[in-house]
This record gives structure tokens, sequence and C-alpha cells, in this order.
């Protein structure tokens, strides 16, 4: 309820609807509604009232603001007004999209007997309802609820505490395409493993939602986290709640999990149960994910790199809108799925490679695989919706289609010699039953209606009964006009009509004086049966007539239940051959997916990568791929290709090599930072990389800290984020990983943030030994590169032209002595005074500089033996702080004022001198 608004002041709570005095004083509609509401309290009630699904109370008032619906009223009760809004059942698919984007959970309440059957029991009787479906964000299979490029995850975490550090088992599942995986996690890496899979929903067990420890993690998901009872997460029943699931006795074939992961598969699977109420989705068994094949990329670095959607949250302008070029939805989802996981086994990604590699050899195949691609229907949404019972004639059709291109598709490769993966989709196509498009095709009309319900998809010629009954309905004039004929015919009466009326249905008519041939005789009489006689005419039927009344009558019924009896018919064969239709779906999506990277690296000029398992990250020619697509499309200009060495020196170095960047604003460092990243993502998921050549020992784990921003909401600075990011790097980063590093420091005072990116840059070389590249406006830190072997100096280039800067975007050896803001202030519309004022003051404090404090800073620190536990360095003997006082003071400068504020700064700096002094005495 919501106090602020007067309107929604004297609504009835759900608590209060639950009293026994309110379902007392309820009439018996509203008090089946109570009942029902009080089992779903956290949902809004759709609550089907004929062709409406009605909302009440507070329900009411929250989806009338929600979707911008009237609200209404519906009587009173205990004395207060009934809140109500409804929307139509034909456009409920639009209204539930809006409350699920809003972060609603929506129960669906259907009338599960028909009124006629309600009214037998009494006048007052109200037709059963009960709740058919939850549905929340994790489980959504309608096509106007989800985006076909996108999968829709419901993931389930659970935690498994033992001795030593707590195990947690994440399972995540797509109900629309039936994929479950599993796979386990630590708490250091939690956040990064959920952000991988960007679930839509994640349930956990009410004890860990509100755990002190994990409740940070579930704040920066928000609303996607809901708490579910404990039960469901309950290692010791998980086993036996997934084999009921699956019809199996023992989870054996499945292979090996750990009790965390059993625990949230067995969860995920009680959710489903619980959405789905009475239906069964179409789940595959569950996938394991191995600890590590994946790499590693945690939830800042998946941001700053916009993966699959800018820091503003679009997707274009992210890396997968620019490299998409995947023709089917199925597709468009693999191709996520391979951007989000890149492989890290040297042999699984070549295997991709060489699939790339071999349809751009196989250009004209390539180009007929995707044409044929394109009539591909998105058969695991089909087939998932006809498990749950929510499919329709359209969806077998889906299926049809789907089959039908898999068989074309698995012939394009007669008499070719694929590589393996492709081999191995073209094996699993070939493999699909024959049976599924014979008897598809055989019953299903080309045109096909939206529900079964409206019948006329089944195919004329498939049933010799359903084509008479069809015919009885739609030409049942023709019919009755044959038979007048017949009759006026056998009795010679040419004015014999046949008509209807609602009160004796079909008759024959004759005028009085036409009688006769029907009256005379006994067998006249006999076939001819009077029904009325008017002033003028006389009325008969026959038993043929009447027979063929009734067939009239009933015929649409009749063929509408033959037609649900194939579609049933169907439905079995269908869900019969589950997995195979899958693993085809799945087979098309890696060759859908293939294809297009090979499209993909042809339209823009890419080079297959050599990847290995070395320390090798040597970039020749390299581009940002997204930054290079969006200057050829708005200024027709060209990329500047630059290259990135930083494999090891030599043989003899453990470590990789560390870049230190400098020079202007607006001279490229943060995007030639970022294009090394999405190259080592893109060699890693499988795809050829826009670089002239690439050679890349495979990255276990990529960190990037580019850019700025805060937590606010946590309590966190711009600066303290910046430094949470660059701890974890710190922490994490291996000899295998990639670290991108962008203005390290710049975050607080001067001297503050120059001696955390020295350090950080000596941590990074002597202890994380990783491959990295640390772009800094501190240009003192380019000394370090004469003491630490592995370090290079690199630096952006530009040119100085009458006054101007020019930035040629070209990375080159070297170090950059200035920054050039002032000129990028000016470029930005500082105004022109603002502009010189800064000039003079740079001027003056760049003469005021005596001498180069980095030099002696090299000279002094221990550089190459930075233990990984320093002990905090005491500072040596110096001058006291009185001294420094008194070294600053110029009388001759000085007001009276501020010699009497020196001098009693000065007596409490004595003091506190002293008193020093004699502690530690």
């Amino acid at each position: 309820m919501n106090a602020e608004n007067p309107r929604t002041s004297s609504i009835l709570t759900t608590a209060e609807l639950a009293t026994p005095e309110s379902r007392a004083t309820a009439t018996p509609m509203m008090e089946q509604f109570i009942e029902i509401k009080a089992a779903n309290p956290d949902s809004l009630l759709f609550y089907r009232m004929g062709d409406f699904y009605e909302l009440f109370y507070e329900d009411a008032v929250d989806a009338s603001r929600a979707l911008g619906i009237t609200l209404t009223k519906r009587g009173q009760h205990l004395g207060r007004d009934i809140p109500m809004c409804g929307v139509p059942v034909h456009a409920a698919d639009d209204y539930l999209q809006k409350l699920i984007s809003l972060g609603f959970r929506v129960a669906v309440c259907e009338q599960t007997e028909d009124p006629a059957e309600a009214k037998k029991r009494g006048g007052k009787s109200v037709v059963r309802r009960d709740v058919t479906r939850l549905v929340t964000p994790g489980t959504l299979t309608e096509d106007k609820l989800l985006d076909p490029s996108q999968s829709n995850y419901l993931m389930a975490l659970a935690r498994v505490k033992g001795p030593g550090e707590a195990r947690f088992g994440l399972a995540w599942i797509d109900i629309s395409t039936g994929a479950f995986h599993v796979g386990e996690s630590r708490l250091v890496r939690l956040l990064a493993d959920i952000a991988r899979v960007e679930p839509r929903e994640l349930i956990l067990a009410d004890n860990v939602f509100h755990d002190p420890e994990i409740r940070p993690l579930i704040d920066q998901l928000g609303r996607v986290a809901v708490p579910q009872p404990g039960v469901l997460f309950d290692s010791a029943t998980a086993e036996g709640r997934i084999a009921r699931f699956f019809d199996v006795g023992s989870l054996d074939g499945f292979g090996s999990f750990s009790r965390a992961e059993l625990a949230a598969a067995a969860a995920a699977v009680a959710y489903v149960e619980k959405t789905q109420i009475s239906e069964r989705p179409a789940l595959g068994r569950p996938e394991h994910e191995r600890d590590g094949a994946r790499l590693f990329i945690d939830p800042a670095t998946r941001a700053n790199l916009e993966l699959v959607r800018t820091l503003s949250g679009e997707r274009q302008g992210s890396l997968i809108k620019a490299i998409d070029r995947t023709v089917t939805g199925g597709g468009g989802r693999k191709l996520a799925e391979w951007l989000m996981a890149p492989l890290t086994d040297p042999a699984e990604i070549n295997a991709r490679l060489d699939g790339v590699s071999y349809l751009i050899a196989e250009h004209q195949l390539s180009e007929k695989l995707r044409g044929a691609l394109r009539g591909v229907a998105d058969m695991p949404r089909a087939l998932s919706r006809l498990a749950l019972n929510r499919g329709g004639p359209r969806d077998l059709g889906a299926i049809l289609a789907g089959v039908t291109a898999a068989r074309d598709i698995g012939a394009l490769f007669e008499a070719k010699q694929p590589p393996a993966q492709l081999r191995a989709a073209v094996d699993t196509l070939a493999a699909l039953p024959e049976e599924i498009a014979a008897r598809l095709s055989q019953a299903l009309d080309d045109e096909l209606p939206l529900m079964k319900r409206d019948g006329g998809f089944v195919r004329a010629g498939f049933s010799v009964e359903l084509d008479e009954l069809r015919a009885l309905r739609d030409q049942s004039r023709r019919v009755i006009a044959g038979l007048q004929l017949s009759y006026a015919e056998e009795t010679g009466v040419k004015s014999l009509k046949i008509k209807h009326n609602n009160v004796l249905g079909y008759f024959i008519e004759v005028t009085a004086l036409n009688a006769g041939p029907l009256t005379e005789s006994d067998a006249a009489k006999a076939r001819f049966i009077h029904r009325q006689t008017m002033a003028n005419a006389m009325r008969f039927t026959t038993t043929e007539l009447s027979d063929l009344e009734t067939r009239i009558a009933n015929a649409a019924g009749e063929a509408l239940t033959i037609e649900l009896a194939a579609f049933e018919d169907l439905l079995g064969m269908t869900i019969a051959n589950a997995d195979s239709i899958k693993a085809a779906a799945n087979a098309l999506s890696v060759i859908d997916v293939t294809a297009a990277l090979s499209h993909l690296a042809q339209e823009q000029g890419y080079a297959r990568p050599r990847i290995d398992d070395s320390l090798a990250f040597e970039i020749v020619a390299g581009r940002h791929p997204v930054v290079e697509q969006a200057l050829r499309r708005q200024a027709a200009q060209p990329f500047v290709a630059n290259d990135c060495d930083l494999s090891p020196p030599d043989e003899s170095h453990d470590g990789g090599a560390i870049w230190l960047l400098t020079g202007p604003n607006m001279g490229g460092k943060s995007t030639f930072l970022r294009q090394n990243a999405l190259i080592a993502i893109m060699a890693q998921m499988g795809s050829f990389v826009p670089a002239g050549a690439a050679h890349i020992g495979v990255v276990d784990r990529l960190f990037s800290r580019v850019g700025a921003s805060d937590d606010l909401a946590r309590g966190r600075s711009t600066f303290m984020v910046e430094m949470v990011e660059t701890a974890a790097i710190l922490n994490q980063a291996t000899p295998h990983s990639l670290v991108i590093l962008d203005e390290i420091g710049r975050g607080t005072a001067t001297f503050d943030g120059l001696s955390i990116a020295w350090a950080a840059v000596e941590h990074l070389h002597a202890q994380n030994r990783c491959r990295g590249l640390f772009a800094t406006h501190f240009h003192e830190l380019t000394a370090l590169s004469e003491k630490l072997p592995r370090l290079s100096n690199a630096t952006m280039k530009v040119k100085e032209w009458e006054g101007e800067v020019v930035f040629l975007h070209e990375v080159g050896p070297g170090a950059a002595d200035r920054s050039y803001g002032i000129q990028v202030a000016r470029l930005a519309g500082l105004p022109d005074a603002v502009v010189a004022r800064a000039r003079e003051v740079l001027q003056l404090l760049e003469t005021s500089e005596r001498d180069n404090p980095a030099a002696r800073l090299v000279d002094d620190l221990p550089l190459f033996a930075v233990p990984a536990n320093r002990e905090p360095v005491k500072s040596a003997a110096g001058p006291s702080d009185s001294d420094r006082l008194l070294a600053e003071i110029d009388p001759d400068d000085m007001t009276p004022r501020q010699a009497h504020e020196a001098l009693y700064e000065l007596k409490k700096r004595l003091g506190q001198s002293e008193k020093t002094s004699r502690t530690e005495q």
C-alpha cells in the first residue's frame, strides 16, 4: 500500500484480506480470489473472468500505475471500495512483458471448469479457478517476452559449508530452450561467474540471501536476486529430486557433480516445477562446466569492455553488435555464449578457428549455408512451448521448417571434408529421425493459425473423415441444394424448397395445392414426415434431412475434434524426439556462428590468430573492432592500426612484458588498451581478429581497470572503486593473465597517486609477472624502465603545428614529456581566458621544478626485490614539523594576522614534538 497516495490509503492489504473476518464477509467470488491470493502473496494475481484477467485490491493499484491503465472499483468489502483493473486475455503477453521488465512477478489464475458445469451446482456457484503458472523473469517462454538473440537464464545459487572455505554451486537453466548448465564457484569469483551468465533471475536460500558475507554481492545484483525457502537447496535430497525430474534411477549417466552443484541443480529444477505447476519443460540433461575451462573476466572488466552492452546499457556500440553476422535466433544466442565465455584450451579454440578457416576457403558453401539458415525457425523455443502446453500449430510448423532446413543444410556438405567441429554438427543433423519431417509435412497445412482452438491447420487429404466434415461445414448450402433437387425430381413438385428457421431447423416446404405427392400414399407419408401446416403451405421433413441437419450442426465441432486429436498425436511424436531436435538445433547454431564469423572475417579483413600455451602476446597492426566500424560509417576515415608485443623479452624470463603507455589526452590510449583486450577475447572465443597477424598464448584471466565510476549506494567514491578493482587485479593476476590498467592513482592527491601507481607497477612486474598495458599521466613512472627488465615505455605520437596539437593515434616506443591537457581543454570549449591563465600557471610550475624526483626514486628504492608482503617502511630521521614550518615562513610577505597565526602554529608543533620525545625516552 502506498501511504503517500490518498486514493490508496483505504485499500485492504493482503494481510487484512487473509483474516477470517474478511473471508467470512466476502462474496463467493471474492472469497475465492482472497484464498488464491493468500497462496501467492508475492505475485500480482491475474484472475481470469471471461475474456479478461482482472486484478483487485493492492494488485490493481500497482498494476494500473505500472501499466498506465484505468483503475476502477467492483463493489465494497468490509466497508471499503474494492479497486479493480483488467487486461484482455488476447493482449495479456504485452502487459506481462511490461510488468516483468519492471520487476513484478505474476500468478496466472485460469478458469479450470466450464461455466455451464458451475451452474449445475447452483445459481451462486463460482467457476473453479486455480493458478496454472507463475510468470517470473527467469521462466519466460513466449516469443513476445523474449529477445530471440539472447538467452533467458534462471540461475540457482547453493552454498555448502564444510571444512575450510565454503563451496558454491551454480546451476542455470534457459527454460525457453531447455539449456541446463552446472558449475562450481568460490566466494572470491562468485560475482564474476554470475555476471558471465547474466541471469534474468537468481534464486538462493533465505539464509544465504541475508548472510552479511554474501549481502554486498546481492546488493550489486539488485532485484535479479530472489530469496527462496532453504528446503529447495537441501543437498541431502538433491540427487533424488533431479533423478525424479528426469525419470531416471540414478545420476550416474549424467556425470560427476559436487554436493554444491547438485544442491544448485535441484533448486533450479524445484523452482521450475513450482512456477510451471503441472507442466514439465523439455530440459536437457545438466552439462557440467569444468573449472578453468573458460576465460575468467571479472564484472568490472565486462562492463568496461562493453562486450554485450555499452556503459549506458545500449546494445548499439557494444562488441557483440559489431561482430554479430548470425542469421538465426539460436545462432545469435550461441555467439553471445561464446563471447561471454571464451575458451582456455588451445585445442578447442583451434577447432573453432579451423571451422572459420574452412568456410572462408569454401566461400560459396558459406553463402549457401547462410541462405539456408535464414529459413530456420527457433526450434528450441517452439519445442519448449509445446512441452509446456503453451504451443500451437505455428510451433509445430517451426519444428517442421527447422528439421527440413537441417536436412537441406546437411546435404550441402555431401562430398565435402569439413574439419572436426563442423563434421560433428553435420553428423548430428544426419541423425535426425526422418519420421519427424515426414509426419509433420503430411499433416500440417501451409498456412497455420496461431491457436490450435481455431482449427484449420490440418492439410486437406490427411483425413477422409475430416475432409467430409469440412465439406459439410463449408459447403452446407450446396449439399442442401442438391438434396432439394433430388426431392423435387422424386415428387415431381418443381416448386419444392428446403428452408431453415431457428424453430424447426431444416424443413421441406411445398404449397398446399402441391402437397399431394407427399401425403397421398402410405409410402410417401412414411418418407415425408409432416411437421407443420400453414395457411398456404405445408412443411415436412425426412429422416435423411434430419440426419443431415444434425451432421451440419455438429460438423464444425467434430472437425475441430479431429484436428485437435491430430495435434496431440503430432505433439507426442515431437516431444518423444525432443533430444534429437535440440541436438540438431544446437548443431545449426554452431554452423550459423561459424559461417557468421567467416563472413565477418572476410568483410572486415580479419586474420586468424595463432593460439598456444605460451606467454606470447604479439599483435601486428591491431584495430579496435567497434571503433573501426564506427569510423567507417560516420566519416569514412581509416582506423590507425598499432602493434602490441607483450611477449617475454626472451626465454630467460618467466613472465610477460608490461608496456607503460604515456601520451596526451584524446591521443587514443584507452582505445589502444581496450582493442588488445578485445582481440584476446575474440581470439579465444574462436573468431578471427582485427589485426594483420596475432600470436596469443592463452590468457587465463583478463582484468581491465579503465574509466572512472563511483558506487554511491555502497558508500564508495570514484577513487575507492578504483582501488577495489586494482586490489582484485593485484591479488588474482597470474603469469598467464592479461592486465589492462588506465590512470591508476589519478583520483587522489598527486603524490599519493604517483606512489600507488609506482608500487602497482612494481607488483605487477615482480609478483604477478603478467602481460600488461599500463597507461598513465604520471610521467615520472617512465624512469622505471631503466631498472625493470620486462617494462618498456610506449607513447601515443603527436605533432605540434603553429601552436596546435595534432593527434596521430600511433603507438611508438619512448615516453611523453607532457599530456597536452590545456590543448584538449581548449578543444573542449573552455573560455579563452581560462586557457590563457592555465598556460601561465603551467609555465610557472614547470620552471619552478628544480629537478626530477623520479631519478632519485629509481636509485633509492629497492626495485629488484619487491617482497610479496613488504613491511611498512619507517620514515628516516629528518626535519621536524616545526623546522619545516619555519623554512616556509617569509616574514616580509606576511600580514600581522598571518604572523600571529603562524606563531601559534609553531608553538603547537613544538609542544607536540616535546611530548613525543618524552614518550620515546
